[in-house]
């Protein structure tokens, strides 16, 4: 009996099935369709997958995905690409300017700065390199050798004066020099003697980037200019300004003193670098 029961589902599965479509006037047969139930699920599913294939690829491959809520446009993709990009060079601008003022610090307290190529570009292939000497840099290095070889000092065209003659100094403190600027005895300042707990006035517009102790020059402030132009203060009593203020040129920095073992009195030992390299303050300003 369940064997009967049982052929007779199938049979249904497999009965015939016709759709006609007659004309209404002459009932002319026009166009007709014949299935089983088998045949009808199997085309409903396969019109399901057709019809989910095309709908996923119209998403997908088309500009009609940007009309569902949440999804980024071309213009808000190309936004979040830039800031990726502006971040990490950011992020490198930041770890390249921390380890400046790292160096500068160390220089300054008579310390050995950190290896300026710690950090290798992946991108090159330095095995590559070739260090061989060609035709061009042979004839430069004959060129330099020949306008140099009469050149007996290297300071006397390091620093063009025409830069810095525009300049308006403000004369850190007003008092007596003892020791003036001598690069041949790696004396690389200034040393002004006055009134006991006289305010040290910054000498231009600039950025704290150091405001420190080092056991050699006691209390020592440093302020970055414009023009590649930084001006140093040791020997001081007290530090007015903290890394990172903005000072007017005559703003109040520090208080005069005789802080530091490389002092022999309450003095300011002041500098001017420009360009990297040590200038003579008492050519610019009148102390």
């Amino acid at each position: 009996m369940a064997k009967k029961s049982k052929l007779t589902g199938e049979n249904r599965l497999n009965d015939k099935y016709r759709l006609i479509i007659y004309n209404d006037q002459t009932f002319k047969e026009v166009w007709y369709l014949r299935l089983s139930k088998l045949n009808f699920i199997a085309l409903i599913i396969s019109v399901f997958i057709l019809l989910s294939a095309g709908i996923y690829s119209a998403i997908a491959f088309t500009s009609i995905r940007e009309t569902i809520p949440g999804y980024p446009d071309d213009s808000v993709r190309r936004t979040i690409l830039m800031n990726a990009m502006r971040l990490d060079s950011l992020e490198n601008e930041i770890r390249m300017r921390d380890n400046y003022f790292r160096n500068l610090n160390a220089i300054i307290s008579g310390e050995e700065p950190d290896d300026v190529m710690a950090s290798v570009d992946t991108s090159i292939e330095y095995s590559s390199i070739d260090f061989t000497k060609s035709l061009e840099d042979s004839i430069l290095r004959i060129q330099i050798e020949e306008e140099e070889q009469y050149n007996l000092t290297v300071m006397d065209d390091a620093i063009p004066s025409s830069g810095l003659v525009s300049i308006h100094f403000f004369a850190p403190i007003k008092g007596h020099i003892t020791n003036s600027f001598n690069s041949y005895e790696n004396h690389f300042g200034t040393d002004i003697v006055a009134a006991p707990n006289e305010v040290v006035k910054a000498t231009l517009d600039g950025t704290v980037i150091m405001a420190s102790w080092t056991v050699e020059t006691g209390y020592v402030i440093e302020i970055q200019h414009t023009n590649n132009l930084i001006s140093i203060y040791k020997h001081n009593a007290e530090l007015l300004k903290r890394v990172g203020n903005l000072v007017k040129a005559g703003d109040a920095i520090a208080i005069i003193g005789n802080s530091g073992e490389l002092t022999t009195g309450p003095h300011l030992h002041f500098e001017l670098w420009y360009n990297g390299t040590p200038i003579d303050p008492e050519e610019y300003i009148v102390f």
